[in-house]
């Protein structure tokens, strides 16, 4: 039922700023901050509201009847979520981490207390992919989604690609913008899209794989000879996270770089967008585009979530009570590129079959077909080489 709003709002980092600003815009008083928790009182925040930085004033606020909880501390996160379920006050989240980590037994929790909890807004930005997937492809025919899930490392490799901006240029100026997260290595080392990922399998295919078990590689060792690469064979670098369903009932999801083709979706998405193509049999392909970066874009979309809240909406989670149970599986094989300096590290990746080759006294790569398994049981060598590793589709 429409009802009046007081949010108790945690944070006050891009995201709190934007809905703040995205509040103020709308018509209508029916729908408020109460009162800010944030870490730093002294901070000077440039608006008239009414600050906090003790988590119980909130809590214990009579009239506040809806939590927001916008916070980089995944931790923290758990903890303001967890007690605003157990003290059933309806509770959206935008964090992307602690979501990927302790969403099953928040979800439980949820039915349990029977408390709206809503998340839109940690995936994807504006783009709103978990309730398209929880109310129009929930059925046995979606086979795969796959896109673009970082705003930030898509602005970078966009400004990379297009205006031929070194890497170490691109990053400030996504950081000046305020499209980077606080710690550049959770977007550009393929974190920010991993957690992403797990989030929307559990939507897509009521699924829950753990974070650890996800091959996940990013874009921070790319160099020039990659870029090369790339425009040699009329590809584009992207960072893409994709999850898909196999004959068999097996489930894998990877977060890598890959060589993109003109003629796919996602070639052409640019800046701090982000697309996702959502793939099903009969239905083929269905894109979703969106700025997924940003305060104003993601305040929208933790708006959205809000209003959402106001009239006692709830995920359903359909796919989590399928009769034909699915399961994680690394045993599928990929033709990926690889560039590498040292003789030693030639030997890290165990081939099935090398398809292509390359060999100089500066830098040499490899292209062939490896399994997703051969991927993640070296997932920590990878780590700290001057390496570069690329998904390389056939089409």
């Amino acid at each position: 039922m429409k009802k009046e709003i007081n949010i108790g709002l945690f944070g006050f980092g891009s995201v709190g700023r934007g809905l703040y600003d995205v509040l103020g815009a709308v018509e209508g008083k029916d729908v408020k901050i109460k009162r800010i928790c944030v870490r730093d009182l002294t901070k000077e925040r440039g608006v008239d509201a009414n600050f906090t930085d003790n988590a119980e004033d909130i809590f214990t606020d009579p009239e506040i009847n809806m939590i927001v909880e916008l916070i980089d501390d995944a931790e923290a996160a758990y903890g303001i979520v967890r007690r605003s379920l157990e003290q059933k006050l309806p509770v959206v989240s935008g964090n992307k981490k602690m979501l990927a980590y302790h969403l099953p037994e928040l979800i439980e929790l949820g039915k349990q207390t029977a408390t709206p909890f809503l998340y839109d807004a940690s995936a994807c930005g504006s783009i709103p992919v978990i309730r398209n997937l929880e109310e129009y492809y929930d059925n046995d025919l979606l086979v795969s989604v796959k896109g673009i899930l970082n705003g930030s490392s898509n602005f970078v490799l966009s400004k990379i690609f297009n205006e031929n901006m070194d890497y170490a240029s691109a990053l400030k100026l996504a950081q000046d913008l305020g499209f980077a997260e606080s710690d550049p290595s959770l977007d550009f080392d393929g974190w920010d899209s991993l957690f992403k990922l797990v989030i929307l399998t559990i939507h897509a295919f009521g699924i829950y794989v753990a974070p650890e078990k996800i091959f996940r590689y990013g874009i921070s060792t790319m160099n020039d000879a990659d870029i090369r690469f790339a425009a040699e064979k009329q590809r584009r670098i992207k960072l893409v996270g994709h999850v898909e369903k196999l004959a068999d009932g097996g489930v894998y999801l990877w977060v890598a770089p890959q060589l993109i083709s003109r003629d796919k979706y996602i070639y052409s998405v640019e800046d701090e967008f982000n697309g996702v193509v959502i793939k099903g049999r009969y239905y083929y392909k269905q894109f979703m585009f969106g700025r997924g970066a940003g305060g104003h874009p993601t305040g929208a979309a933790v708006l959205s979530d809000i209003t959402a809240c106001r009239y006692d909406y709830r995920y359903e989670y359909k796919r989590m009570n399928t009769s034909l149970p699915l399961h994680h599986t690394n045993d599928v094989t990929h033709r990926i590129y690889y560039r590498y300096r040292t003789e030693e590290d030639s030997t890290l990746i165990h081939f099935s079959k090398v398809r292509e080759r390359y060999t100089s006294s500066e830098w040499s790569y490899m292209v062939g077909d490896v399994t997703l398994a051969e991927l993640v049981a070296i997932k920590d060598k990878l780590a700290g080489k001057d390496i570069f590793l690329a998904a390389y589709p056939f089409d």
